[in-house]
């Protein structure tokens, strides 16, 4: 199996990366084909619909192994789920299944899209249009996923550079609303590092906010 394409996105690393993607809708990407694939055929007619279906790699997990049991970030990282019954990027086969918004058809061919939760880079193996009627289960339940995550409030608490889009910036409260943290970090003091590309963010938490200290040009 080989990949079709790639994806541009904000993300340097994985911290940082939507655990929900489609909850950061600012958060936009470009699928960039592969050479073999750059041919205005093989997308003719995506344009028809609102969204896509991505297959892809962990592709930086592949030294990490699996295990037959992982602790999901949602119930606190201390509670043992099977892996058949998570989204955990640590899988026997590192490949992961996203939706994405199709935004436009660009030139090459490029697919902009919006809510991918990939890092920079990661390659995509196949891509499938969504189809609503048969896609949608409206009785479909969601286990320990069915309480609704509380979001952190984004307070910027410093000046940001001119250059700071108001896209990005809306981009990156959708990130960091979501809690980037590792589930076992709660130390209030603490300051995190994420880099939305092209910037790093310097933020901590306390008491429901995330407090973004600085932002500057990513290293």
């Amino acid at each position: 199996m080989k990949p079709v394409a790639h994806i541009r996105s904000l993300f340097a690393d994985k911290f940082g990366v939507p655990r929900q993607g489609n909850l950061a809708p600012h958060v936009v990407s470009e699928i960039v084909f592969e050479p073999e694939f750059r041919n205005p055929d093989c997308v003719r007619g995506i344009d028809g619909f609102s969204h896509l279906w991505l297959i892809w790699g962990f592709h930086c997990n592949e030294a990490a192994g699996w295990s037959p049991t992982v602790r999901p970030p949602r119930l606190g990282g201390n509670t043992r789920l099977g892996v058949f019954a998570t989204r955990s990027p640590f899988r026997p086969n590192p490949i992961g299944l996203s939706v994405v918004k199709l935004l436009s058809v660009e030139e090459g061919p490029v697919l902009r899209v919006s809510g991918a939760d990939m890092v920079d880079g990661t390659p995509i193996y196949d891509i499938k249009p969504y189809i609503p009627y048969a896609d949608i289960v409206p009785e479909a339940t969601g286990g320990f996923t069915e309480t609704p995550r509380e979001l952190l409030q984004v307070e910027v608490a410093c000046s940001l550079p001119e250059e700071v889009t108001e896209a990005w910036l809306a981009a990156m409260q959708e990130v960091l609303a979501q809690d980037p943290r590792p589930a076992y970090q709660h130390d209030p003091q603490r300051v995190y590092y994420v880099v939305l590309k092209p910037w790093e963010v310097s933020f901590r938490v306390r008491e429901g906010r995330a407090e973004v200290l600085a932002v500057k040009p990513a290293p």
